[in-house]
């Protein structure tokens, strides 16, 4: 399949606060249909990244390329073609939903479709219900929903959202995820967080970044590796004599035997997650559960964090 050309473009970006290079050398491409997760520890530069992204914050070095221009030499790019969603939404409380998005609406520049815009866009949140309450009175999930709509009620070409489910209990993490990767539907997103399960739920793609610098880029439908651990239920139970020939024709290795039908392996050199489900079907023993206790992406951010980074790829 044909790759569509970059969005946005991010070419040996950096970026000095206080004296300190909180952003070095980063380069990366946003592609319009995608959801790109950007991953690192407190501190790695995410929210610096977002930031210059989004036009608030100019690069100390570099350029940022939206569509083929350049994002400071065209600062009127960031207020029609980018919708921003900060870690802190900037909400005005004392309004009503929809006239704060009616607002927001005019300050990036819709003109007599902005009454149609609103309405479409709080249909898309789930805020009709609360369209004329205050903002100041709803509760956490409704106001990050409020805060994403305003982000994209003028449909721009890419959306940058920071934490956009911190704080929100499980029920509305799920609904916010399930938005968000709506949200990639003739846009670029681009989505920050430490949140692993937001990355794999939500986005296509994953950058790791840590300490300013982009460490790994890669798909998030990653195979799971040699040395992972996987938690295996079966439908017919295990004994220790069946050991030995399991791992002849699987190859993992079992590394306990608390239960005949439950039990943890090793995947040794070569042997996919798939590939153990499939010989254990085949070899009459059936399998109820079959998960990775680890993910490769946790491996490899575990990894990062630990100052351990992987070679960048595409």
């Amino acid at each position: 399949m044909t790759l569509a050309p970059p969005l946005a473009i991010l070419k040996n970006v950096g970026r000095t606060l206080a004296g300190r290079e909180v952003v070095k050398g980063l380069d990366l491409e946003i592609r319009r249909g995608e959801v790109l997760g950007l991953l690192g520890v407190n501190g790695a530069g995410k929210s610096t990244t977002l930031r210059m992204l989004a036009g608030v914050l100019a690069p100390t070095s570099g350029t940022i390329k939206l569509d083929g221009k350049d994002l400071y030499e065209n600062p009127g790019l960031a207020r029609t073609a980018i919708g921003y969603l900060p870690e802190v939404p900037p909400l005005h409380e004392e309004l009503t939903v929809e006239e704060y998005l009616d607002f927001c609406g005019r300050l990036h520049g819709l003109g007599a479709g902005i009454r149609e815009a609103v309405d479409r866009v709080i249909l898309r949140c789930q805020l009709a219900g609360v369209r004329r309450r205050l903002i100041g009175n709803l509760s956490k999930g409704f106001r990050q929903r409020v805060g994403i709509a305003q982000a994209i009620v003028h449909e721009p070409d890419l959306i940058v959202l920071d934490e956009p489910t911190a704080g929100l209990d499980p029920v509305q993490t799920r609904n916010m995820r399930g938005l968000v990767e709506g949200l990639s539907m003739g846009h670029a997103v681009v989505l920050s967080t430490h949140v692993l399960p937001d990355v794999l739920a939500s986005c296509k793609r994953v950058a790791i970044l840590n300490e300013g610098r982009l460490c790994y880029v890669a798909d998030t439908a990653l195979p799971y590796s040699e040395g992972t651990l996987a938690r295996v239920r079966t439908v017919r139970g295990m004994q220790r004599e069946d050991w030995p020939k399991l791992r002849i024709v699987t190859g993992a290795m079992p590394l306990d035997e608390r239960d005949p039908r439950y039990w943890r392996v090793q995947l040794q050199p070569k042997l996919r997650i798939d590939a153990l489900a499939a010989a254990l079907v085949e070899h009459g023993f059936g399998v109820e559960e079959l998960r990775g206790e680890q993910t490769p992406l946790e491996e490899i951010f575990m990894a990062i964090a630990a100052g351990e980074p992987p070679s960048v790829t595409a």
